[in-house]
């Protein structure tokens, strides 16, 4: 719901979707007959390459980029290549792709691992588990004063994390057990709506009710909530309720999960829980759900504030993709390169008070550096309200996007060549 005042004298209110408690139905997408799977870091050099066209996979098996990346396979077929792929900025990645088969066949790796206890391989696995749980929890606990779960979906009309702590509450509990006695952190929260709040604490969690008004559910307000100038945001380990079923569900059968749970919005907003292996493309989505993508249309991957459009079908379901939504051509937002007109909407907007009508300046002008030291960029929630309220069609949220990642680039290579 949107409340928008006369001369924007009044923030508007945007509430996230809350999952009613009745029961929803899942659709579940057949295998397809190719998938496509992303290295998690940025493209190296395709000769390097250790996996190769031809090589026979099974399901959950490690598949070796380079000595130190490596993806994991999610069907058992056969690698039909490894190139590059160009994603947002510019940015490359390893891509392979590989013909399923008829019959499937999995891998035993995670099971050793968590057999003899090697921490270091099991990490391999997280990257690529529905949610992406990432490793670092399993490498470096000490780093980790709390665990923050989020059950609340971090977008809006997203809801793919309730949905996943009602249907998988005791992959969810057997999650919490694991990354409790890996870690040793014994304070765990889990943030939701109040309708899941004893789902949370069933599961092992301290519940944090999160306010049904956006931006509420980004991580720097859930610190807050939880301990003020005591705890930080670098002291919290964030990871979504999926993630943690998803640690729990491989835990417990020893097996690699890989169907990705995803909310879907069509072209006239009707949501569809859906169910896919990581790497399906989205044509295959598509199909079964009756879609027709017409030109100009857009598909964006992740909610309607923080998602990126993509501009293939053949483009994958990913380990933490939680949201797809299709826009007719005649629903798409219109962007321009037109000057801003100082009307202030953006600065009354932002929750973290950055000045935003001055700092986009500097984004515009590639001033990265000064945007950052005497701007605020950095104190950027990355909630897409500025882009949002502007009345002149500007892409605030992409110029901050970009020019955290030019820094971010800038930092690496300093750290590379020191």
């Amino acid at each position: 719901m949107i409340k928008r005042s006369f001369f924007g004298i009044k923030q508007p209110v945007l509430e996230y979707t809350i999952l009613g408690g009745a029961a929803h139905d899942v659709k579940t997408i057949p295998l397809p007959e190719t998938v496509q799977l992303f290295s998690d870091n940025v493209h190296v050099s395709l000769d390097s390459v250790k996996v190769k066209p031809g090589d026979a996979v099974k399901t959950g098996q490690i598949l070796p980029i380079t000595d130190t990346d490596s993806i994991v396979s999610t069907v058992t077929g056969t690698v039909k290549g490894v190139t590059t792929y160009v994603g947002d900025f510019g940015r490359e990645f390893s891509s392979v792709t590989i013909d399923v088969a008829d019959s499937e066949e999995k891998d035993s790796g995670l099971g050793e691992a968590l057999d003899n206890d090697q921490k270091d391989v099991a990490a391999q696995y997280m990257t690529y588990l529905p949610g992406k749980p990432g490793g670092g929890l399993f490498l470096a606990p000490e780093a980790v004063k709390c665990v923050v779960i989020t059950g609340m979906d971090d977008d809006l009309l997203v809801t793919t994390r309730q949905f996943v702590l009602g249907e998988k509450s005791s992959s969810v509990k057997k999650g919490i057990k694991t990354i409790k006695e890996i870690t040793g952190v014994e304070n765990v929260y889990m943030t939701v709506p109040e309708r899941l709040g004893q789902d949370a604490i069933a599961a092992g969690a301290a519940a944090l009710v999160a306010d049904p008004v956006y931006p509420s559910a980004t991580p720097c307000f859930i610190v807050e909530t939880i301990g003020g100038e005591t705890i930080q945001e670098k002291d919290c380990g964030f990871i979504s309720v999926e993630a943690v079923a998803s640690i729990g569900e491989a835990y417990d059968t020893k097996d690699v999960p890989v169907n990705k749970m995803f909310t879907l919005i069509d072209k006239y907003n009707r949501k569809k829980m859906v169910s896919a292996r990581i790497g399906t493309p989205l044509k295959d989505v598509f199909k079964e759900l009756y879609i027709t993508v017409n030109d100009n249309d857009r598909i964006v991957v992740g909610g309607p504030m923080k998602g990126a459009a993509v501009y293939s079908e053949d483009y994958p379901i990913c380990p933490d993709t939680d949201a797809v939504i299709v826009q007719d051509r005649s629903d798409v937002p219109f962007v321009t390169d037109n000057y801003c007109i100082n009307c202030g909407e953006c600065v009354r907007v932002c929750p973290a008070r950055v000045p935003v009508n001055v700092l986009v300046r500097f984004l515009e002008a590639g001033e990265y550096e000064v945007a950052a030291d005497n701007y605020d960029l950095h104190s950027c929630v990355d909630c897409g309200l500025c882009s949002y309220v502007c009345t002149a069609g500007i892409p605030v949220f992409h110029y901050i996007r970009l020019a955290k990642y030019e820094l971010s680039r800038t930092e690496a290579a300093e750290e590379t060549n020191a």
